[in-house]
């Protein structure tokens, strides 16, 4: 496969509440490379709606990671979940995507707005199936929606709950709504003026409009999910010398040859690429912080740091995704942003054992460096989706 798939959302909760009703999920199959997502808009808010939007996606996630097909899937699912008797409606609706490695995409939808998929400052409308279901509500007829689609490079599929397209209900600016006509034009609009931006970004510029619309006090929960297919980013990550001398020259030859942004942690690897290439490195106090030391520059390199605490650190906020959103700008907080604007990171770690890590003082959890990268590596792979190489010199 030629192209990447970066998928990420964004949420706001209802003003009032202090959990979301909206639920999406992700999972990626590591083997295959297969994406499946899933968006699920409980009935009402609060806690209720998260567990009947959990009690769906979830199942949706299971099912059609296990190769069901995904409208087998979304079958089971509608003969499952309960339904409210009295209003007659479903107590959760849905959205769900399925992609192959290759770029075919399966969607099927129930209830929430349609989606959108967004190609050459266009969007592409699809004739969908409609797929009948009988036997819910007696006289009243419910139907899933099925698309089958191939994304294309630059291809942005973008799916959300009703809190977007209805945001603004009332107002005197959106009386009827924010529409999804509206939704569409704003989505060409920022695309158009920020070609590159992330699939994340994206997400959070619908949503951050979706309340302001709503005049800064979500009237429901919002949420937005955005599939983006294009070439891969790549980062290479060099922590730590080589084990011998000898490989030196090996570390310089991957540094120099490498397709993409790189980035150096640990004073002595950087020394020995400085030396190598013949650049001076500085460093910017400005960005001194009691939890990290400072970033250092190069040429020839997007961002030099210390070793081990830099990347300790690093891996600390990666944990818990957004942890380091509103944290002062310093060496790891600015490490995570090329981490998250990249497809693909390329580790390279070296194996000499530095002497000073030895010492009892330091912190147990501090460990060594290979273990810290393994775990960076594991987090970004699972929690993030991304693609890791490690390689040890």
């Amino acid at each position: 496969m030629n192209g990447f798939i970066e998928v990420d959302y964004t949420q706001k909760c209802k003003h009032s509440e202090r959990i979301a009703g909206d639920v999406f999920l992700l999972s990626r199959d590591s083997r295959e490379g297969r994406i499946v997502c899933t968006l699920s808009d409980g009935l009402g808010s609060g806690v209720k709606a998260n567990v009947l939007a959990n009690l769906t996606a979830t199942m949706g996630q299971k099912f059609t990671m296990s190769k069901m097909n995904i409208r087998e899937s979304a079958r089971v699912i509608m003969n499952t979940l309960p339904v409210c008797r009295e209003r007659k409606i479903s107590y959760s609706t849905f959205t769900m995507a399925d992609i192959e490695p290759t770029g075919k995409t399966s969607i099927i939808e129930y209830d929430n707005p349609p989606f959108i998929l967004l190609r050459n400052g266009k969007i592409v409308r699809f004739e969908k199936q409609q797929i009948p279901l009988t036997n819910r509500f007696p006289g009243r007829d419910e139907q899933l929606l099925y698309t089958e689609l191939q994304l294309q490079d630059e291809d942005r599929l973008i799916f959300f709950s009703d809190g977007v397209s209805q945001s603004g209900i009332g107002t005197a600016a959106l009386p009827l709504g924010w529409r999804l006509k509206k939704v569409e034009e704003f989505i060409i609009e920022a695309v158009a003026s920020e070609p590159d931006i992330s699939a994340g970004m994206l997400s959070k510029q619908i949503v951050s409009r979706a309340v302001r619309n709503d005049i800064q006090l979500a009237k429901d929960d919002i949420t937005c999910a955005v599939i983006y297919h294009r070439k891969p980013r790549r980062l290479l990550v060099i922590s730590g010398p080589p084990i011998d001398r000898e490989n030196d020259a090996r570390l310089i030859a991957k540094y120099r040859e490498f397709s993409g942004k790189r980035i150096i942690c640990g004073g002595t690897t950087a020394g020995i690429i400085s030396d190598a290439l013949g650049e001076p490195i500085t460093t910017d106090l400005k960005e001194r912080t009691p939890e990290v030391p400072p970033v250092s520059y190069m040429n020839q390199a997007e961002l030099v740091t210390e070793g081990i605490l830099t990347l300790s650190k690093t891996a600390e906020l990666l944990a818990k995704k957004d942890s380091w959103a509103g944290m002062k700008s310093n060496a790891a907080k600015r490490l995570i942003n090329f981490l998250m604007d990249t497809d693909e990171v390329h580790f390279i770690v070296g194996t000499k054992i530095n002497e000073a890590h030895q010492d009892p003082s330091i912190p147990f959890e501090i460990g060594l460096r290979r273990t810290i990268i393994n775990r960076i590596k594991t987090i970004l792979e699972e929690k993030y989706l991304k693609r890791t190489v490690l390689e040890y010199l």
